[in-house]
């Protein structure tokens, strides 16, 4: 019996969260306890899977390419990276047109809105390359590339932004009319910092979602990390051996992204 309450007492500091008052109390040991006990379910049940398939792993030819692997991430990054700050300042424009008192600037960005939401981004990708950049006689394709993506996000980021901004109690808006601040003043002091928290985690959604969406620029000839990871596993015929790194390279970049979006979430939680 006491070696039945020891163990039980260990399980609950090492898995368990405690309850205190105004919320919970999880230690850092009960964190890593958890997290590597998870991260070993997982790869005890692909390990598992693999070895009933028998599969023979050949890494050696996978591993030549290397450096094809490193040049398309780092492609993928700056595409990415280019695609976050553009969709968001896109986004942020569209919000603040559904909310203007003009309006034809409402319903061009609602038509724009339900537009990009509503049609494949293949298809934006194949229409907006080869219909609209040839038109405009575009012929960078990595420009066209974090132009798609931007137009496409930034649909999706313009409605998270509504959503936010319509979250900040209509008395408060009253409150800052009746003390005179500008229409200005009332987005700067009032609404962007409590719909900000509002905004942060599915914003962080959203924005990891782009950084995959950009494997499907590889349709128009852009030697992204999808593609590279295609004509390496094209090549040597090696497809698991080839996709693993593609799929760690983009944890690379989603991960870090995810845990600096809920780091913030919590830094601008507060009552209101």
């Amino acid at each position: 019996m006491k070696s039945a309450a020891m163990v039980s007492r260990f399980l609950r500091a090492c898995f368990f969260a405690q309850r205190v008052r105004g919320g919970e109390r999880i230690s850092p040991e009960a964190r890593w306890a958890s997290l590597l006990a998870v991260l070993a379910l997982v790869s005890l049940f692909f390990w598992s899977c693999f070895s009933a398939l028998r599969y023979h792993w050949t890494w050696d030819s996978v591993w030549a390419y290397q450096g094809y692997f490193l040049r398309g991430w780092l492609i993928t990054l700056v595409l990415s990276v280019a695609s976050l700050v553009f969709s968001t300042l896109l986004g942020l424009g569209l919000a603040l047109m559904q909310r203007s008192s003009f309006l034809p600037s409402r319903y061009v960005s609602r038509v724009y809105v339900e537009i990009a939401r509503g049609t494949p981004l293949l298809v934006q990708v194949l229409v907006l390359n080869y219909v609209v950049a040839s038109a405009f006689h575009m012929g960078n394709r990595y420009a066209v590339g974090v132009l798609i993506l931007s137009l496409y996000s930034g649909a999706y980021i313009s409605e998270i932004i509504q959503a936010g901004i319509a979250g900040v109690g209509e008395s408060q808006l009253e409150s800052a009319r009746a003390i005179g601040l500008t229409r200005v003043q009332t987005y700067r002091y009032l609404i962007f910092p409590q719909a900000l928290r509002h905004i942060l985690p599915p914003l962080g959604l959203q924005l990891v979602s782009l950084i995959k969406d950009s494997s499907l620029l590889s349709v128009i000839a852009i030697s992204e990390f999808s593609k590279n990871a295609q004509e390496v596993a094209a090549v040597t015929y090696s497809a698991m051996e080839s996709y693993f790194p593609l799929a760690l390279g983009y944890l690379v970049l989603t991960l870090p992204l995810s845990l600096w979006t809920r780091r913030l979430a919590a830094h601008y939680r507060y009552e209101t």
